[in-house]
């Protein structure tokens, strides 16, 4: 993302809105494509693939990684979800195309065959300090889903995050029966989301997003896959795992990704981050919570946190992740 292009047309949510990310169940379409993954060798294929584990958890499984380079760069992310009969892959759209394309260039069709089911199916997310209790009502309390787990509701799968991320539950199914799912929950208490609310809650966890955060020359430790539970250094070989494993045994990136909290709104000149005289870091994603400036971005491990810098030509606060409330009160 080039460092001189303005910031403009930022999300932006009130004291009200954000408050509601706190205390009430919210609900969400993500905007992803759907693929299905099949075969007496889909468990292998993955395992060969992913970041993460995804044979340990065993059926009934959700993890959450990343599709990687030779050179250990993140080339999409993505949630797994794991059933008797494969997987259910959930990737948000910007990574879609390059998920299918390296599914259909690697996978052995005699071991395992993959299908994109974007166009007849989709994911919503519930979020909010009250997504629990409208999950309870949906699934009844004995079947909610432990965190990394999943439950089906009726064609749906019900996977519990539980690795810090930023809604608490993700839906997927039929899109018939995700909207039913949707407007059961929206009846049991639940309300509508805006994308300003998404963002939000995702800027405030610390997670990253491709295409923001993520792009063709980000490692994983990078975009703090460590922290939310994106990475395993337990499991078997997979692509891009060299470059990943050195990284975490014998030394550390560079760059982390951390909070930056401005005191105003006052319109950004660019993305670049300067401290002490030399550039340290790119903005990446920014929004306005009550009246304040908040983002996302790659700092360097110098940097210290509760360090004041120059972001976009304004003075601003490195914060660590993911980002107290009381960050947002100072």
């Amino acid at each position: 993302m080039p460092e001189s292009v303005p910031i403009a047309a930022e999300p932006s949510v009130d004291a009200a809105q954000f408050a509601a990310l706190q205390d009430r169940a919210l609900v969400a379409p993500m905007a992803a494509g759907i693929i299905d993954l099949r075969g007496n060798g889909a468990v292998d294929c993955l395992q060969g693939l992913l970041t993460n584990d995804v044979a340990k958890p065993g059926p009934g499984s959700i993890v959450y990684g990343a599709l990687l380079t030779p050179k250990g760069m993140i080339v999409a992310d993505l949630w797994a979800f794991r059933t008797e009969e494969g997987f259910t892959l959930v990737v948000p759209h910007s990574g879609h195309a390059a998920t299918m394309e390296i599914l259909h260039r690697t996978l052995p069709p005699r071991l395992a065959r993959s299908a994109d089911l974007s166009a007849t199916h989709r994911a919503a997310m519930v979020l909010g300090g009250g997504a629990d209790a409208v999950i309870a009502g949906l699934l009844a309390p004995e079947d909610v889903p432990a965190a990394g787990r999943v439950v089906r509701a009726g064609q749906c799968l019900v996977g519990a995050t539980g690795t810090g991320a930023p809604f608490r539950y993700l839906v997927v199914g039929p899109a018939e029966d995700v909207d039913r799912s949707t407007a059961s929950l929206l009846a049991r208490g639940a309300t509508g989301a805006t994308d300003s609310q998404v963002t939000a809650a995702r800027i405030v966890a610390g997670w990253p997003a491709h295409g923001h955060e993520i792009d063709e020359k980000t490692l994983p430790q990078e975009a703090r896959f460590d922290e939310i539970g994106g990475v395993s250094y337990t499991k078997g070989c997979y692509t891009g795992q060299e470059t990943v494993a050195r990284v975490h045994f014998r030394g550390h990136p560079n760059r982390e990704l951390r909070a930056i909290v401005w005191d105003g709104i006052e319109l950004l000149s660019d993305r670049s981050i300067q401290h002490l005289g030399r550039e340290v870091g790119t903005v990446r994603s920014t929004m306005v919570v009550g009246g304040r400036r908040v983002g996302l971005a790659p700092v360097r491990r110098e940097v210290q946190n509760d360090e004041m810098v120059t972001a976009g030509g304004s003075a601003a606060r490195v914060v660590a992740l993911p980002l107290a409330i009381s960050a947002l009160e100072r």
